[in-house]
């Protein structure tokens, strides 16, 4: 019997066979598709056109004053901020101690309601007549209408206390809402500064080291922080002295943005530091300090006077004499000494 049984068919083997190659073939076509693919799409970013070093230095040197620009209205909305904040706790200080007031008269006014029912049975008639001593109880009497009188009074401070709270409560829920209006608004600002620094950065990433480095180099080669004169003004010890004294012991910080010191700045933050080393208080922001002197003409400046730059007054330096000034640049810098008129000039101001 097992002579005769059938041999096995190979029919099903070959359709293995076939169905395997084809999937390998398959599958070696996929690769072949994404290998060339990648290949295209690599040849497509190799492709892309090169950004020239001067491109970048442009791009950069753009987003740096537009980094400049929302760090000096990050900085002033900050001021705000603190401002608003200080307010609002004040506001809250002045709401507690007036509900305190505001609760013991409301006790006193308890006690007098207290007294009143327990004493009130007896018409004042029927108790002048049972009393042994009639005078002394018309002198009680007398007195009784006056603490009434005060009673009422009592009654009418609260009513002006518990509506001067109401009034006082909703101007610190209209602090709080501005607060948290600034407070979104400071971090819309800081979003925009640290966009525009991390695309420099990644611009500044697609050059090579020495290409960077001519990039980031400063339009004129920085010269050492001058020194004071022989019985200049630093000799006198006067307040200017003392202003360029720390503009030049800055030289060499870095530039951070939002920074007043003590160890680094962002451009109007040196000044304000400078200016509060010498006991005079400037306003946080370049818009804000191009006001806080008289205004002179480039060519009046002396050493001391505030300098600034492009046409929203988004950059100042402090200006050191023979033509060059101390300041922050930029993020890629440190604090150092260049010529002002590397960047287009927008006015000057003397202070002190």
């Amino acid at each position: 019997m097992a002579a005769h049984r059938r041999k096995p068919r190979q029919r099903p083997q070959r359709g293995t066979a076939l169905r395997r190659a084809l999937t390998l073939a398959l599958a070696g076509a996929a690769t072949a598709t994404t290998a060339a693919t990648t290949g295209a799409l690599d040849s497509t970013a190799q492709a892309s056109p090169k950004v020239s070093p001067e491109q970048v230095r442009d791009q950069v040197d753009r987003l740096y004053q537009e980094a400049e620009v929302a760090t000096e209205r990050f900085n002033g909305v900050k001021e705000r901020t603190k401002a608003a904040g200080e307010a609002y706790e004040r506001l809250q200080d002045e709401a507690a101690r007036r509900t305190g007031k505001l609760n013991d008269a409301r006790r006193a006014l308890g006690s007098y309601a207290t007294a009143e029912y327990r004493e009130g049975g007896l018409d004042p008639a029927v108790r002048l007549a049972l009393s042994a001593e009639p005078d002394e109880y018309l002198a009680d009497t007398a007195l009784a209408e006056r603490v009434g009188d005060r009673q009422a009074q009592a009654v009418e401070e609260v009513r002006r206390d518990a509506a001067e709270l109401g009034r006082l409560r909703g101007r610190a829920a209209d602090q709080r809402a501005g607060l948290v209006a600034r407070q979104d608004e400071l971090r819309r600002h800081k979003r925009t500064v640290t966009g525009k620094l991390e695309e420099a950065r990644r611009l500044l990433a697609r050059v090579t080291a020495e290409e960077r480095a001519r990039i980031m180099a400063p339009a004129a080669a920085p010269v050492p922080a001058p020194e004071p004169p022989a019985g200049g003004a630093e000799a006198t010890g006067t307040r200017t002295g003392a202003v360029l004294a720390f503009a030049r012991r800055a030289v060499g910080s870095p530039y951070v943005w939002g920074a007043t010191g003590p160890n680094a700045f962002d451009c109007s933050g040196l000044t304000q530091a400078a200016y509060r080393a010498a006991g005079v208080s400037l306003p946080r922001t370049t818009y804000g300090q191009i006001d806080a002197g008289r205004r002179v003409g480039r060519d009046e400046l002396r050493p001391g006077d505030l300098v600034f730059f492009y046409s929203g007054i988004s950059h100042v330096g402090l200006y050191v004499g023979d033509g060059k000034m101390i300041h922050a640049p930029n993020p890629s810098s440190t604090v150092r000494l260049d010529p002002v008129d590397q960047m287009p000039f927008a006015g000057a101001t003397r202070v002190i």
